[in-house]
């Protein structure tokens, strides 16, 4: 695998496949069993783990604890919507999520690594982080199972299935035709070299010649195809097993909510809002992080009240709620535990019993993982062992609240087909904009500020309709608030911002290095040319020309690039100013 200069590649794999093994080998920080690792001298990196931990008094400790200044530090923080003051604890997963990021934006690397980044982070935080990438002139690989995230930002693939990584030279949106391709073509291969082996294993057997010649040679050669494909079947994938039983028919209405407000203290999560759920619906709600998802789900489902209007539930609802937040699992019991809660060896699945073994094995656990504490699962684990338990029990109501999180794409691909073909009710929190935008069939959208609207279809349909709907609020002389929404209606259009005149912090900056990076180079490109211009330093010393001939070539490619970036912020700047 090779990773140039300004790429940004998606590594993609299965859970366990070993990606955020891979990248840590990429950045050294454990050592391959054989094989090279080679990079440019004076390379630099950051890291974005699953799970960042965050340490220090303030953000800004954390952020400027690695090779970053506290300015850049600080102006990071800033740009991803964090109080640099803010005190380094007790963190919600998104405000964790976005110090990390930003962390390694200031610590400005040749190469970014990030593994999982738009886990926990809203719909808004997701466009930030795309639009910062695509404008990056690092590097960046990344591991995510976000398809709108890897669509927008990705230029290469890198596939690693079955032990083996390959190499796409196109982005994510090419991704799918190609593993597809390249999947029926391993598939093809093995089964000619079964057919291969059957006929060669008879031939060896019943041929007479081959009996009394004894060709030791041929034995051989059978027992190496033997042992290629037993290698080959060993790295199929497992196939994921989903179910899922929609019960009892419920009645045809399944809630009808009725100018339904709430508020906690001063705040106002939701303002009057009305709307029904019909028996079938795919509802999907969307919004920033701390919006009032979660609490509009619980008065939907009966568990919280508002603090006005009225909320009816249908008859005979059997939900199932498979919270974000994982509650019930606790670290230290075995993943046996969670499945049998009341004890035992089975498992009621659907109505019927099956062996706890027997049921883990279909959401790809190993017989031996059934003793371990649910600790040293991964990620991805624990949100698959939160679908067997709700998938077990019969539902006509299904209540998902960020079931992407950590899931690898085949196992989304695999729950996406189950709940396309699931005769119950949706309900779906997601900032996954593809997962909603192929199961949605309406979208409730919150702001933050208590004002929702509801609009047919998904993510893409919502925002064609609502532009504006989750852009901050801009004040306005006559001092209005952000965007009103009447009982779920249009909101207004916010007041357009006042234009800058002047370039932001991190451009004025940027601009600055760049000056200094046109002063230099061409110093630089000179000294080179020099040393080449020795007629007799091939003969004497090939290393040292291809060394200056490598040196020359990316000082002039870096003194090009930061002569086309200088023209834009230069080009930026005049038109600020007039």
């Amino acid at each position: 695998m090779a990773i140039e200069p300004r790429s940004r590649a998606a590594l993609v794999g299965r859970n366990g496949a070993g990606k955020s093994t891979l990248m840590k080998i990429v950045m050294g920080l454990i050592e391959p069993d054989a094989g090279d690792r080679s990079i440019q001298a004076g390379t630099r990196f950051a890291y974005v783990p699953q799970e960042p931990l965050i340490t220090g008094e303030t953000l800004l400790d954390y952020a400027a604890s690695g090779a970053a200044e506290r300015w850049t530090a600080e102006a990071w923080l800033t740009t991803f919507g964090l109080d640099p003051a803010k005190p380094a604890v007790n963190l919600s997963g998104g405000e964790t999520r976005r110090a990390a990021l930003a962390k390694a934006f200031a610590e400005e690397p040749d190469l970014l690594l990030l593994d999982e980044p738009t886990n926990h982070l809203d719909i808004l935080a997701i466009e930030l982080l795309e639009t910062e990438l695509l404008s990056a002139r690092f590097a960046v690989l990344v591991v995510s199972h976000d398809r709108a995230f890897l669509n927008r930002v990705t230029d290469a693939c890198h596939w690693l299935e079955g032990r083996r990584v390959r190499t796409l030279d196109k982005g994510f949106d090419a991704f799918d035709d190609w593993a597809a391709k390249v999947m029926e073509e391993e598939a093809e291969s093995l089964r000619r070299l079964t057919k291969k082996i059957e006929a060669e294993t008879y031939t060896f057997y019943r041929s007479i010649t081959a009996q009394r010649t004894r060709n030791e040679g041929r034995a051989r050669a059978l027992q190496a195809m033997r042992a290629d494909r037993a290698e080959r079947v060993r790295d199929l994938p497992r196939e994921l097993n989903l179910g899922v039983d929609s019960g009892a028919l419920s009645g045809k209405l399944v809630a009808e909510v009725k100018g339904v407000s709430k508020g906690f203290g001063e705040r106002t999560v939701i303002k009057p809002f009305t709307t029904r759920i019909l028996r079938g619906d795919r509802l999907a709600i969307v919004g920033p992080n701390g919006a009032g998802k979660t609490t509009l789900v619980k008065i939907l489902l009966g568990e919280l009240a508002p603090d006005a209007g009225t909320v009816r539930l249908g008859a005979n609802l059997e939900p199932v709620y498979l919270d974000q937040s994982r509650e019930g699992l606790k670290s230290d019991m075995t993943l046996w535990d969670a499945l049998t809660p009341g004890g035992g060896d089975s498992i009621l699945v659907r109505g019927h019993s099956k062996h706890v073994a027997a049921y883990a094995k279909d959401f790809l656990f190993q017989e031996a993982q059934l003793r371990q504490p649910i600790s040293t699962l991964s990620g991805g684990e624990r949100n698959r062992l939160l679908l067997a338990r709700a998938l077990a029990r019969p539902a006509n109501l299904l209540v998902l609240d960020e079931p992407t999180n950590d899931l690898d794409m085949d196992t989304l691909d695999k729950l996406e087909e189950l709940l396309e073909s699931y005769d119950g009710t949706l309900i779906l929190v997601s900032h996954d904009r593809d997962f909603v935008d192929r199961l949605a069939t309406s979208t409730i959208a919150m702001n933050g500020r208590g004002d929702i609207v509801e609009t047919p279809g998904g993510w893409t349909d919502f925002l064609r309709q609502n532009p504006a709907f989750l852009a901050p609020p801009q004040s306005s002389p006559a001092g209005g608030g952000g965007p009103r929404s009447g009982g779920g209606g249009q909101p207004q259009t916010p007041a357009p911002a006042r234009k800058s005149s002047k370039l932001s912090y991190k451009d004025a900056r940027r601009l600055e290095e760049l000056e200094r990076l046109l002063a230099d180079l061409p110093a630089q490109i000179a000294k080179h040319d020099a040393t080449l211009a020795d007629p007799d330093l091939y003969g004497r010393d090939p290393a040292a020309f291809d060394r200056a001939m490598a040196a020359a070539t990316k000082a002039r490619t870096e003194l090009e690039a930061a002569e086309i970036e200088w023209l834009e912020l230069e080009e930026k700047r005049e038109n600020l100013a007039s």
